[in-house]
């Protein structure tokens, strides 16, 4: 039997934090440290179930009033960043699950490296912005970083088996499509924002729906792939597989191709960053390949869905481009999501900012922070291309 393991979990009202607290009621896991933004109601009702011994809200304003809900409580509550960082540091826990959506993610991460705790990351942006500063932080303090996503969890699962030298071929990271697949530009002039949330397969929160509807996602998760295995850019094939039942795959180089399949839940990832190297059994359903019936793959349209190339021009070029095209989305998807401008200006204000980003090969946290300041304030002063 393992040992009880000790959560903090960042980010614990939004969509993957929910069902990681699902996977530490059903696991027995005691939770000693938890964040959310603002949503005082669910962090109050959290505490209560999980009596963490500290919590804390990014929101000023909502940590004093998180303060008065739960003064009959031990719970110590926290605010702003220097809140969140340290519960990601608590020294009562073993493992951080960072679900924080966005480059908020960022300075946590590092603050639970520099803590020598394990990381479960479900935050990307962590990857996409400072990659090279977050793994080298994590080698140097001798920290576990394990893949959340479930396209990442399936191709670190996939290399368990593989040899001593990995004889790894290609990555192949598969995408849904959103709810836009097969669409034209001209069919997506005017979708709105309730069409682009509602994704076929997967309920996720609306900044990571959004993504998925430009497929943005799939290339923040091609530069994170690049980070967490060590591939080139140039080894990471996105397809589209509508079912997402194949959750991603890894080709060897004798051209055998193995994959993880699993019914559309993140808690089958979550629970097995938390519980790894073990298996254990699960709140999710058995999948029956009888009943799916047929598994279909298709290439990206990457004409419409210009984001993914984006990234990957991105990554290959390295630096301080990939904060920028990330920082340029979430400011971008943001506005999307206000009604401030329309569904393909998101691709079309990236690309303008991309093409205009500083460049600096070797960079430090206060690099990563200024790109994004820069960034966002360039898509907020750009035109579209509407």
């Amino acid at each position: 039997m393992e040992k009880t393991k000790a959560l903090s979990i960042l980010g614990s009202t939004g969509s993957i934090g929910v069902q990681s607290l699902d996977v530490a009621r059903k696991c027995g896991y005691t939770v000693e440290a938890l964040t959310a933004y603002s949503d005082t109601k669910g962090m109050e009702a959290q505490i209560r179930e999980f009596h963490p011994k500290t919590a804390a809200m990014a929101s000023e304003s909502a940590a004093r009033d998180l303060q008065v809900r739960v003064a009959d409580t031990d719970t110590k509550v926290l605010s702003g960043e220097e809140g969140v960082c340290a519960c990601a540091a608590e020294s009562a826990a073993d493992t951080v699950l960072n679900a924080v959506v966005g480059m908020a993610g960022l300075k946590p991460t590092l603050a639970a490296i520099a803590a020598h705790k394990k990381l479960a990351l479900a935050n990307k942006e962590t990857l996409v912005a400072g990659g090279q500063l977050v793994m080298q932080a994590a080698r140097d303090n001798g920290v576990a970083v394990l893949p959340v996503d479930s396209e990442h969890s399936a191709i670190f699962q996939a290399l368990q088996g593989a040899p001593a030298n990995r004889a790894l071929k290609k990555i192949i990271l598969t995408a849904s499509g959103g709810p836009f697949f097969g669409k034209t530009r001209e069919e997506l002039q005017n979708v709105t924002v309730a069409d682009a949330l509602n994704h076929p397969n997967w309920h996720m929160g609306a900044k990571i729906t959004v993504d998925s509807a430009t497929m943005m996602n799939k290339g923040l998760e091609l530069i994170e792939a690049v980070w967490l295995f060590s591939v080139s850019p140039d080894d990471v094939e996105v397809v589209i597989h509508r079912e997402s039942i194949v959750h991603s795959a890894v080709e060897y180089t004798d051209n055998s191709v193995i994959a993880q399949l699993g019914l559309p839940d993140m808690r089958i990832p979550i629970q097995y960053a938390l519980t790894y190297p073990e298996r254990f059994a699960s709140p999710v359903g058995e999948l029956s390949l009888a009943e799916i019936g047929r598994l279909t793959f298709f290439a990206p349209d990457y004409d419409v869905f210009r984001c993914i190339n984006l990234c990957r021009t991105a990554i290959n070029k390295g630096g301080l481009l990939p904060a920028a095209v990330n920082s340029a989305n979430e400011q971008a998807n943001a506005m999307f999501r206000a009604g401030e401008i329309g569904f393909l200006e998101i691709a079309d204000r990236v690309e303008r900012v991309f093409e205009n980003a500083p460049q600096k090969e070797r960079y430090t946290l206060e690099d990563i922070l200024e790109t994004d300041r820069w960034a966002r304030e360039a898509v907020r002063a750009v035109g579209g291309k509407r």
